[in-house]
């Protein structure tokens, strides 16, 4: 008996790990970090969840998540301390002349 291969990620279990997660995530986002083996760790402390493949989907969506906001932040930062910079300069030029 031949058995086709099953599909990567059908549309619900995208949904409902992003569910899963924001829900963890909403009450537990302190313990979480950017390492994906520490973040399973703490998802077996935190969640019973019995299968390894869900498990390591959440874990990999939350970690992947906190990235993402990490690198917003940097981004946020950056644009900030152009805006600053771009403005002192100008500054200095009009109180020099």
């Amino acid at each position: 008996m031949y058995r086709y291969k099953k599909p990567l990620l059908p549309i619900e279990d995208v949904n409902r790990i992003k569910r899963i997660s924001t829900e963890v995530l909403a009450i537990y986002k302190e313990k979480f970090g950017t390492d994906f083996a520490q973040n399973k760790k703490v998802l077996d402390q935190i969640a019973i969840v019995r299968s390894k493949g869900l498990k390591n989907e959440i874990a990999g969506y939350i970690t992947t998540y906190i990235k993402r906001e990490i690198e917003e932040q940097k981004e946020k930062e950056a644009q900030r301390m152009e805006a600053t910079e771009s403005a002192e300069p100008e500054g200095l030029e009009e109180i020099l002349n």
